[in-house]
Order: structure tokens, then sequence, then C-alpha cells
């Protein structure tokens, strides 16, 4: 670690404001990092030499605040954190923009490695790497059971209509960075709008679940689920969906966007719905669907980092191959629709 501040954390005014708010907290002098890989927040690791502790903020200059909600974030994690859901304990939130120019708060640092690729993966061999990820299954069923009302989060999120509400989003999203014809993604979005599924009783859901958001220990145990940005009320099946996808085999070797189905000894997506049904007790049987929009979903994501990319305003090793897989996803969600 650096005693120099990386960008958008001020360690003096950090550590004035953690005396302040929690003396005795803090001993030696503050230093920081600042960690790679994250999707928009900014996450740092912070030591004083012999604690360590995480501060998240929004990203440098940004815009629309509900985007980077850090107060939903830490409500989140605060409300999970008594349950049998693994996440960092909170340590404090802080709302006011003239201590670190926005929004911020801390957590404690948890020790764990976030699996990002079937490489990475492959060093734990196959028996290792099945009860990791099938442990991911059954922290998203304990994520599920979660009462929200018992956790004060009832309010968390409008569950109603929210299949409807998440589709409509995500075409909004594809409209604002359509700049070239893109062979089957209306078709694919219609198709899931004229088969929407009954949604089972809502649930928190993480948003953005997969086996590189959460720590592994070195027993094989997740640690903890991190990224809580996109948590709301909802189908707990859109949690499930994205999963699947992530687990699918792109087909692309050296895609930019990786998932870890590779990986010797990976459960495959069959197994994992089934071992989600079978211990969350949920009717799993329109996966399809929810699979499908995760698909769409990802060809958009895909698609808005592209358009981007071509306005100059994305740089950066493997952004110059984004705009090709986007074809590749828009062909699995159809594929997957019509097979469902």
């Amino acid at each position: 670690m650096s005693s120099v501040p990386p960008p958008g954390l001020d360690l003096d005014a950090l550590r004035r404001h953690l005396d302040r708010e929690r003396p005795g907290l803090v001993g030696g002098p503050l230093e920081a990092r600042l960690i790679e890989g994250g999707r928009s927040n900014l996450t740092y690791a912070v030591t004083d030499g012999t604690d360590r502790w995480v501060v998240r903020r929004p990203p440098l200059g940004h815009v629309l605040a509900t985007a980077h909600d850090m107060k939903r974030e830490h409500r989140v994690i605060s409300a999970l954190h008594p349950t049998a859901v693994p996440v960092p304990e909170p340590v404090l939130l802080c709302e006011d923009d003239s201590v670190l120019g926005a929004p911020f708060y801390v957590m404690e640092h948890v020790e764990g490695t976030p699996y990002r690729t079937a490489g990475q993966l492959a060093p734990l061999g196959p028996e290792r790497t099945r009860a990791a990820v099938l442990a991911l299954v059954d922290t998203l069923v304990d994520l599920h059971a979660v009462d929200p009302a018992a956790v004060a989060l009832a309010d968390f999120g409008r569950p109603d209509g929210f299949l409807d509400r998440q589709l409509r989003r995500w075409g909004k999203q594809l409209e604002a960075s359509r700049n070239r014809e893109l062979a089957g993604i209306d078709e694919l979005r219609a198709a899931l709008g004229r088969a929407l599924p009954s949604s089972p009783a809502p649930t928190v859901v993480h948003g953005d679940y997969r086996l590189d958001n959460v720590l592994i220990g070195p027993d094989d145990r997740i640690r903890a689920v991190l990224d809580w940005e996109m948590s709301t009320l909802g189908d707990p099946l859109t949690d499930l969906g994205l999963l699947v996808m992530y687990s699918s085999d792109l087909g692309l070797p050296r895609s930019p966007v990786s998932t870890t189905s590779g990986a010797p000894g990976h459960p495959s997506p069959a197994e994992l719905i089934e071992r989600y049904a079978a211990r969350s007790g949920r009717d799993a049987s329109a996966i399809a669907w929810y699979t499908a929009f995760a698909w769409f979903k990802l060809a958009v994501i895909l698609e808005g980092i592209h358009y981007r990319y071509t306005l100059g305003q994305t740089v950066g090793a493997g952004f110059d191959r984004i705009g090709d897989l986007v074809p590749v996803f828009i062909e699995h969600g159809l594929t997957t629709l019509q097979e469902g």
C-alpha cells in the first residue's frame, strides 16, 4: 500500500472523519490502494498498519447519484450482516460530500479471492472448483430466504411489475446507445416481452450475482458477497438466470467477458438450476426466460460500452473487441428462449 492517496480518497480527511465518528478505531497513519476490477463504484483498501478496512465511493465526476447510492449499499449490507448471508461488517456511512467530495461508506476488509475466469479457477482442481461454485448457489438460496420485512428492507424496492420494468429499462438503455444494426436484438426484446413469466414471491435480489462478486477463502468457503449497487426487492429468479448465463460457455476463448464454465469440475448450468430449485423450493421451470433476459441485459451493457468506445470515451485492453461480442450474446438469448 501507499501513503500517497489514490484518486478520490483524501486520507487526511478520511482520518479526521473516522477519529470524530469512531474514536479509537484508527491507530497509525493511513495508507491505501485502489482495488481494481469494480464495475463502476470506486473501492479502496485502507490500513493503519494493523487493521484494514474497505472504503466505497461513487466514481469521480459521477452525475447520477441514484446509480451510485452509497446509502443504499450500506443499508443492504447492514441489514444482511446478522443473517446467514456473508457480507462485510459495515463500519460507517458518510453522506457529507465535504469529506471526500462524495458520499462513502467504510466496511471491514475480508480476506478472499474473487475468481473471474476459468483459468484462475483451474489451479483449485475439479473437487474444490465444484465445491466453490455449488457454495455460490447455496449462498444465493440463503439470500433469497431472508425475509425483507424481518431485516427492515420491506421498502427496499418495488416488486410489483418488476420484470416488465426491468425489460423496459434495458430496452431504453439499448435505444440510448443504438448506432448500428444489431440483427435479432429487437426480436429478442419482443419475444421476452411476449413471454413474461409470473414472478414468485419477491425477495432481496443482488442484481449482479456471479463468482467474481464473492470472496472465497483458502478453505473454499464464501467469506463475503460484494458489489450490492444493483440490489433491490424483486424476482429472485433474475439472480439465478444471471448466474446460469455466467456459467455457460461462450465459445470464445479470447473473450474480454469471461465465464468460469471451462474450469475442470465446474458444475453445468443444469446442475446449478437443479440445486437451487431443490434447496429453495422454488419452481425454476421458467429459467430459460430469465437466462435469455440475462443474455439480453448483457448484450445491451456491452453495446453501450462499444458505443462509448466508438466515441473515444472508453479506452483500455479488450474494449476494441467488445462490439464483436454483442451478436454472440443476442444469439445465445434467442437460442435459450427458443429451446426453453
